[in-house]
This record gives structure tokens, C-alpha cells and sequence, in this order.
């Protein structure tokens, strides 16, 4: 029996723009997704039978095909037979640290780390172009969540542009445990409320996503200045998500008033909030503070930090 336990990251978005829709029902996007050292870990081993088990120790997520690191060893399996008859199924249990519907890529991580985990187990050799290219076909997130790190996602969020990475700024992340939102109830209530504003020219919509490249927070990113990369964020889906639940205003009017803060802003479609702060002891002062002015358990707060990297395989 072969195995392996594999970190894999949660990311949030510092900017996220939607301008317009896709052929395929999906929008197009322009992200900048920044990997953070908030981790579920990942264990996957051999098993003799050509199965798929996977356990977790989270009872908000499923062990059946739904689970998005079963599909990604279903994927494989399907992918490599011949590997799945020599090497035998795969057994994962994921261990969950990342909160659950969140806007924090936790499923798709898992899912990244279960190819690459693969990979490893029935000595693919593949590349990590060839694993992003099969995660890209279970889940935007995913391609991203292989190599991690800070990045511009175009398109539906798969095509990846590496920006340099930014290491060690610190980050108070907060989410109430009940509360989720569906990031497809989150894009189709935008695109009923805005899109009308949908640049239509495949043109222009390629322009759009290239002149992102050339902006402000990526000019922030490549100097990293935190402090004008605070200053710069920005995600679209604010607009739908905050006006309809208040707790997630509240945490980010709350972050916006303490005097650490950077900045402040929801990750993804929600409902998790961040706020930038220079450093740990600022980011502890604040996790402190806000514990103080909501002390709901079921508030969920973190400390975490930027990170320069993806998967990777545990020490």
C-alpha cells in the first residue's frame, strides 16, 4: 500500500470582475486569486479493489460523488485505467480545516490535491500544466488551486496568469458557520440585476480582461505594497451578496472601522470576509476585537497569511 498526505491551500480573491457572459452559460471573469496558509489536509492511499472511498471529518461534507475530490480520483480513474488496474482504487480522507461553503475554493483544493495525489500514487508523471488542464474540466477553482500562489484567472477563472508572489501579508478571515451562498444563486441574481452593463463584443471583452493586466492592483501586486493593493480591491459580487445578508455587511463594516485594517472585503461569492492587516500581532489584535463585538459562536474567525504556493506534499 502507497500513500501520501498532501496541504492543500484555501485562496481568496483580491479583485473580482464579471464583464459579460460566456457561449457556454458561464461568465466571463477577471480574478486575482491569491493562495492563503489557511490548509485542509488531504490523505490518499492505495487500496486493492478498484474503488473510490472517501471520508472526511466534516459533517457538512459528503462522501458520494458530490464531493469534488471524489470526482477528481473518478476523473483519474477514468483518465488512466490501465493505472487503476496496476496500482488498485484509492482511498481519501480529507481532513477539514477550510470552512464550508465559504467562497474559499475548499472543495476545489481538495480536488487539486487528490490529481496530484494520483499522480503520485500511480507514477503518471504528469505535468502541472496536464493536471491543471483535467482539473479545468471539473471546476474553475481548481486549475488555480494546483500551483497557487497569486495569479490572474480570465475566461470562467481556468486560464491562469502567474503574478509575482506575495508572501506574508496578514490576513483576519471571517465566516458564521450556518450561513452559505450559493456562488450560482450569487451569478445568476447579478447577471438578472446588471446585465444590462455585459460588454457583448468578443473583442472588447478580450481588451477588458488584458487591461487588467496593466492596472492599478497589479501594479500594487508586483511592488508588494499592501497598503495599495488594499486600497484596490474589489469584487462584483458584493453587490448581490451583501444587500441580501446583513451579517456579511456587518463583518465588513466592522473590519472597514478598526485602525489595522488595510482593507476589507468578501472573498468570492461569500459569505467569508477578509480584512489586510501588516502583521501577525495586528492581525490577533483584530480577530480579538471583533470576537469581542459579535461573541455569536457561531462566528468562525482566523488568522492567516499569504502564500507563494499550491499543493504540496506534507513533511
Amino acid at each position: 500500500m502507497r500513500s501520501y498526505t498532501l496541504i492543500a491551500p484555501a485562496k481568496i480573491n483580491l479583485y473580482l470582475e464579471i464583464i459579460g457572459d460566456r457561449p457556454d452559460g458561464y461568465h466571463e471573469l477577471v480574478m486575482i486569486l491569491q493562495s492563503i496558509n489557511l490548509a485542509d489536509k488531504i490523505n490518499i492511499r492505495t487500496i486493492s479493489d478498484e474503488i473510490i472511498r472517501v471520508h472526511c471529518n466534516h459533517p457538512q461534507v459528503p462522501a458520494d460523488k458530490t464531493n469534488l475530490a471524489c470526482r477528481a480520483a473518478e476523473l483519474m480513474a477514468k483518465q488512466f485505467p490501465e493505472a487503476l488496474a496496476k496500482y488498485g482504487g484509492v482511498d481519501i480522507t480529507v481532513e477539514k480545516n477550510i470552512p464550508v461553503a465559504a467562497g474559499l475554493a475548499g472543495g476545489s483544493t481538495n480536488a487539486a490535491a487528490v490529481l496530484v495525489g494520483v499522480d503520485l500514487l500511480w507514477n503518471l508523471g504528469l505535468t502541472q500544466t496536464e493536471i491543471e488542464e483535467l482539473g479545468a474540466s471539473l471546476g474553475s477553482d481548481i486549475p488555480f488551486c494546483v500551483g497557487g500562489g497569486t495569479a490572474i484567472a480570465t475566461s470562467r477563472g481556468e486560464q491562469l496568469a502567474p503574478l509575482p508572489s506575495l508572501d506574508h501579508i496578514y490576513i483576519v478571515l471571517a465566516k458564521y458557520r450556518s450561513l452559505e451562498v450559493s456562488t450560482a444563486w450569487a451569478y445568476k441574481t447579478y447577471r438578472q440585476e446588471f446585465g444590462s452593463t455585459y460588454i457583448r463584443n468578443t473583442e472588447d471583452l478580450a481588451a477588458r480582461a488584458a487591461a487588467v493586466h496593466s492596472g492599478e492592483i497589479v501594479k500594487a501586486i508586483v511592488h508588494k505594497n499592501a497598503t495599495e493593493i488594499a486600497q484596490k480591491l474589489h469584487n462584483d459580487l458584493e453587490r448581490v451578496v451583501l444587500p441580501t445578508h446583513p451579517q456579511v455587511m456587518q463583518l465588513r463594516e466592522l473590519f472597514a472601522t478598526q485602525p489595522e485594517v488595510l482593507g476589507t472585503m468578501m472573498s468570492g461569492s461569500g459569505p467569508s470576509v477578509f480584512a489586510l492587516v501588516e502583521s501577525e500581532q495586528q492581525a490577533q489584535a483584530v480577530k480579538q476585537r471583533v470576537r469581542e463585538a459579535i461573541p455569536d459562536e457561531d462566528l468562525e474567525l482566523f488568522v492567516t497569511r499569504t502564500i507563494t504556493h499550491g499543493i504540496q506534499i506534507a513533511s
